[in-house]
């Protein structure tokens, strides 16, 4: 007789924490927010809280590349306020007679200038090896500028009462019951998920995030890598501008502040690493969702201020990447 050797069971694959963490995170919000008030699930209070974090949630989405290819983007609040501005301004020259046609033209010209924003900052990055830090704190304070210029100190708004009613069904408007903005979230997150998951340039991505030398002497050209990262955050900031306009009708040099932060947060508590290599759309987006659900609470609750609502989405990043670097420790 001939010794068969006996087929080892295959090892089960580890559970991926980081991948799971952010849902349970969300899970435990939602039975927090019961506790603190019953009107946290109703129905009203659940799609307020999806849709004022639609802004956010576009916006970190593309921030998800640029932090997996080992970059940052500190500019994105200044670079709506930015884009908000001049598309307000393209919406009051009444170049177009016609209100639904000159609303979709202006969104033709946010989403041309959040892309050449983009770009200008990959440029910068990739081609002047400048840190991407010192670039986009750059940029932020040239977009800022920028915006108080075009509002000489004060605000821009929509002129036009008609041009104004007709687009503020972008935000406030419904289908089948969901407000548009949601449609935003999900469009992004899938389109996002897709590219980065499923497209050689999201692996191009990833691999120039985990190391740039490896990456390099793979054939893979990490300028233009990089660079299209960057492009990638401009057209988020643009689609959030788009449906940031029609909530207020106006800008001021002030809009978008701290929305860099509130981005970068969502990406690291939604398990995408800060140092590059691996991203995660979808927990970004539940990422986003846990800030606004916070704010919610806190909103519905007297046990603390919603004045320190920055503080407590501080202290939220600083215990994700303590939660990372714990969960990437060898075991």
């Amino acid at each position: 007789m001939t010794d068969t050797a006996l087929p080892q069971p295959a090892k089960a694959r580890p559970m991926d924490w980081g991948a799971i963490a952010p849902f349970l995170a969300l899970g435990s919000l939602a039975v927090v927010g019961v506790i603190v008030n019953t009107r946290f699930l109703s129905g009203d209070n659940l799609v307020n809280v999806i849709t004022r974090s639609a802004f956010i949630a576009t916006i970190a989405a593309g921030q998800t590349f640029v932090i997996t290819a080992g970059g940052l983007d500190l500019s994105v609040g200044a670079m709506a306020a930015f884009v908000s501005g001049v598309t307000i301004l393209f919406l009051n020259s009444g170049v177009i007679a016609d209100p639904a046609l000159l609303i979709a033209a202006a969104m033709g010209v946010a989403l041309v200038l959040g892309a050449l924003c983009g770009l200008v900052n990959g440029l910068t990055v990739t081609l002047g090896r400048i840190e991407p830090f010192i670039v986009t704190l750059g940029t932020m304070g040239i977009f800022r500028s920028l915006t108080t210029w075009l509002a000489k100190g004060g605000s821009i708004v929509i002129k036009s009462g008609d041009v104004r009613d007709t687009y503020r069904p972008a935000y406030f408007g419904e289908l089948l019951g969901i407000p548009y903005p949601v449609y935003a979230i999900v469009g992004v997150a899938c389109l996002g998920a897709y590219v980065l998951y499923r497209t050689a340039y999201g692996r191009h991505v990833m691999a120039v995030g985990s190391s740039e030398e490896v990456a390099r002497y793979s054939g893979v050209n990490v300028a233009r890598v990089r660079t299209i990262t960057y492009v990638i955050q401009g057209l988020c900031v643009a689609v959030a501008v788009i449906f940031y306009i029609p909530r207020l009708g106006s800008t001021t040099s002030t809009t978008g502040l701290l929305w860099e932060l509130q981005a970068i947060t969502a990406v690291v508590i939604g398990g995408t690493r800060l140092k590059g290599g691996a991203g995660r759309v979808f927990g970004t987006i539940a990422g986003a969702l846990i800030l606004e659900a916070i704010g919610n609470i806190m909103v519905l609750s007297d046990f603390v201020s919603e004045y320190l609502i920055g503080a407590v989405q501080g202290a939220i990043i600083v215990i994700a990447m303590l939660g990372q670097r714990w969960l990437a420790r060898p075991r």
